[in-house]
């Protein structure tokens, strides 16, 4: 009995620990304490049962009169105009009250921005003179005064009000405006979170192929697809909410309808820097503790830029951490058989293409349409094309890889012809890859669209269609994925920059 004992209290701990870790109020004081200040500071922050209930960050609900295009908590399989229908995994159904419908999008809660001296904006149909009779809304959010309003007005004019980065691309939904006290730390946490978008990618893997290891680069692609695949599934089949909006401030908006558990750019963030530290001490000559600690300033400098955004919660993070590093020591072993099964196996290019093509149906299986489906089928392709431009260019015999005597590289001294070269490659290369997406956008589009019958005048709505979203995703990607690594430097050779 003992044991058992013991076994239910660490369980009851943990429990409550990760309780803790996931309360929105430890984001909202990190905010606060690295200078990001919300404009809602007239609305209540306490955490109510309507805020424990509603999914994706949302804590206050929409008045009637709102657009049915925006229920995205339907307790049914029904889908208005193509946005993602989420299931309330408390009760199972939606939630109203008060006449009310769901919360806002998003996890934007209903505020007054920067600038908003007079009236009141929570409601749709409230105006001044009833809120000054009941000092309620009809929502149920305590009303801020046009007096703290102005004293709010006043205290911010030395901030800079700001916008959160980047429009919501399901909704278009840009979120309410906060104020920056310190915008080094501003600054310094954009590129962080930075660091796991697309911006990155597409000028990380290529400028790391074409200048530094062809080699490291596509075992460091095979590590990024499954690290990133694994973390976009688990997303959809464990279903959290985003941090609750107040009190967070939605410092980001493009990755807001997204599950949040785990977070898939601390995955990147981790995943990444330490595969990368992996794949090259023991090939290229440089300090251990260098890599090492520039390894773990990269990987937290993400973590804690995803909590400094709002977009996740402390336990969000931790769990994106440890899950990347769990997936580098099961993944390590089978690094070298994948690799050499993609570049040896006469059958190789057909498996590929089915894996990646049968891992993105899986995928779609799991949830009903949001940015995480296409930015799915966008990592399996472009893993795709690389893997398939790798077995090319090993059949062909180029970009070959050196031979294991003359391990480990010794890095060349840079100086101004190399740098020059470098630059000159990552801009040629980039713009020819960048010609390569927009004209396969340009064809894939229409046709998988007359293919699958669907309207393609309004190309927002018909990529939301999964029969369009996955071919079209999957086939621009995958060209710029051998594109990469082997049309791109094929193009280097014909003017005689590689």
């Amino acid at each position: 009995m003992g044991l058992i004992d013991m076994a239910s209290n660490a369980k009851t701990r943990f429990t409550q620990l990760c309780k803790n870790l996931e309360d929105p109020h430890h984001v909202a004081r990190f905010q606060k304490i690295c200078g990001v200040i919300g404009t809602f500071s007239g609305i209540s922050t306490e955490k109510t049962h309507e805020q424990e209930q509603l999914y994706n960050g949302t804590c206050i609900k929409h008045c009637e009169g709102e657009s049915d295009n925006y229920d995205i908590y339907a307790g049914s399989e029904k889908v208005t105009d193509g946005h993602r229908q989420r299931k309330n995994t408390a009760t199972g159904t939606r939630t109203e009250q008060d006449g009310c419908k769901n919360g806002l999008l998003n996890g934007t809660g209903l505020n007054v921005g920067a600038g908003e001296t007079g009236g009141y904006t929570f409601c749709s149909g409230v105006t001044s003179a009833s809120a000054s009779e009941n000092p309620t809304n009809d929502c149920g959010v305590d009303r801020i005064s046009t007096k703290d309003a102005d004293s709010q007005n006043e205290s911010s004019k030395n901030r800079s009000a700001v916008k959160p980065m980047r429009k919501n691309s399901l909704t278009g939904d840009t979120g309410q405006e906060f104020l920056i006290e310190n915008k080094f730390l501003y600054y310094l946490f954009t590129v962080g979170t930075e660091l796991g978008n697309e911006l990155f990618y597409i000028t990380f893997f290529p400028f790391f192929a074409w200048n530094v290891d062809a080699y490291v680069c596509r075992r460091l692609m095979i590590v990024w697809v499954w690290v990133m695949y694994l973390g976009q599934c688990t997303k959809d089949i464990i279903r959290w909410s985003r941090p609750a909006s107040p009190p967070v401030v939605k410092v980001e908006m493009f990755y807001n309808s997204e599950y949040s558990m785990p977070s898939t750019h601390a995955m990147a963030g981790t995943a990444i820097p330490f595969e990368l530290f992996l794949l090259t001490y023991s090939r290229w000559e440089y300090p251990f503790m260098l890599g090492l600690v520039l390894s773990f300033s990269w990987s937290i400098l993400v973590c804690l830029s995803r909590i400094y955004m709002g977009m996740h919660s402390i336990l969000d993070v931790i769990a994106g951490f440890l899950y990347s590093m769990l997936i580098l020591v099961v993944f390590q072993p089978a690094l070298d058989v994948i690799d050499n099964f993609n570049l040896t196996c006469q059958y190789a290019p057909l498996i590929i293409v089915s894996l990646h093509l049968g891992m993105g149906f899986f995928s779609f299986t799991l949830d009903t349409w949001s940015t995480s489906r296409g930015d799915t089928a966008q990592i399996l392709g472009s893993g795709a094309g690389f893997a398939l431009a790798s077995h090319l260019n090993r059949r062909l015999g180029v970009m070959a890889d050196p031979p294991p005597s003359q391990l480990p590289l010794t890095p060349p001294p840079l100086g101004p012809g190399l740098v020059g070269l470098c630059l000159l490659r990552l801009v040629l290369g980039m713009a020819l890859l960048l010609l390569i997406r927009a004209v396969m956008k340009a064809l894939t589009i229409p046709l998988v669209c007359r293919l699958a019958g669907v309207p393609g005048d309004d190309v927002r709505k018909a990529r939301r269609h999964m029969e369009v979203e996955l071919p079209y995703r999957y086939i621009v990607y995958g060209t710029v994925g051998f594109s990469v690594l082997y049309l791109v430097p094929e193009a280097f050779r014909w003017v005689g920059l590689l």
